[in-house]
């Protein structure tokens, strides 16, 4: 993909992305609770917010970009038979637990991945009316303010974030062994309930390292990007490069990256 496809990419979606913002807005505090829906457990949330903003999205993408796949959250993913074809992965409601429970912390994030290689990343938080956006090789931003990633060396300085998986009493690792890893160590640890937003954070220096295991590609694809054009590292949690799919991600400048990956059981 070249640059002025990158471009154009990003462009159209970082105005999807903000329409659909305000959609998510529209609907905040206004659902039906009995129209809410369970997928894989009773944490596992979806609303018609979440059904809205990525059919909105979709549109976007299919109107402006016809050969490009989809793969999105909740009804959309397009066969991948062709690893070179563009490919999108959509977050329309990341954070549908808050956005539920009216909490402002949820966010729309969109990633182009081209044959493996992140190209676009845009991730919007309507309630804050910040939105991230990166392209490969054009540095990552917060409107027009270029991100960098914290460069902390200490865990015992840093702010870490993290995030638990729904079916946390059903798998081997739950992510409590690490989050009490770093308990006592680390100046703060967060958890926000949103992937796309712990990436942007930590993108833009206000975090200073992030991790989580059993994510899906759609939670990562945008914020990885993020950190990687804000001059992080970005690996799955043995230190690979199956972030995408591999369900799991770790996040953080080059001071700190190794020093959290390290402490993780997965």
């Amino acid at each position: 993909m070249n640059a002025g496809e990158r471009n154009a990419a990003h462009d159209v979606m970082v105005a999807a992305a903000r329409e659909a913002g305000e959609v998510l807005r529209g609907y905040l505090g206004q659902l039906d609770a009995a129209r809410i829906g369970r997928k894989s457990s009773m944490r596992d949330l979806q609303t018609e917010a979440d059904l809205a903003s990525e059919r909105l999205l979709v549109e976007r993408v299919r109107n402006a970009f016809p050969a490009h796949a989809i793969e999105a959250e909740e009804e959309t993913r397009d066969a991948d038979v062709d690893p070179d074809q563009p490919r999108w992965f959509l977050d329309p409601l990341d954070g549908t637990n808050n956005f539920v429970h009216g909490i402002p912390m949820f966010a729309v994030s969109a990633g182009l991945i081209v044959a493996g290689v992140p190209e676009v990343a845009v991730v919007h938080v309507p309630m804050l009316d910040e939105t991230f956006h990166a392209t490969r090789d054009g540095g990552a931003y917060l409107g027009t303010t270029r991100l960098a990633v914290s460069p902390k060396e200490s865990i015992g300085e840093a702010i870490l974030a993290t995030g638990f998986p729904y079916r946390r009493g059903e798998l081997e690792h739950d992510n409590l062994a690490n989050f009490q890893a770093f308990f006592y160590e680390a100046r703060g640890l967060r958890r926000m309930g949103s992937a796309a937003i712990d990436l942007a954070y930590t993108a833009a220096g206000r975090f200073d390292g992030f991790w989580e295991l059993h994510l899906a590609p759609h939670d990562v694809a945008a914020g990885a990007l993020l950190v990687r054009e804000a001059g992080g590292i970005v690996t799955d949690a043995g230190g690979g490069d199956d972030w995408l799919r591999g369900g799991s991600v770790v996040a953080a400048g080059p001071g700190l990256h190794e020093r959290i990956r390290s402490k993780l059981a997965h």
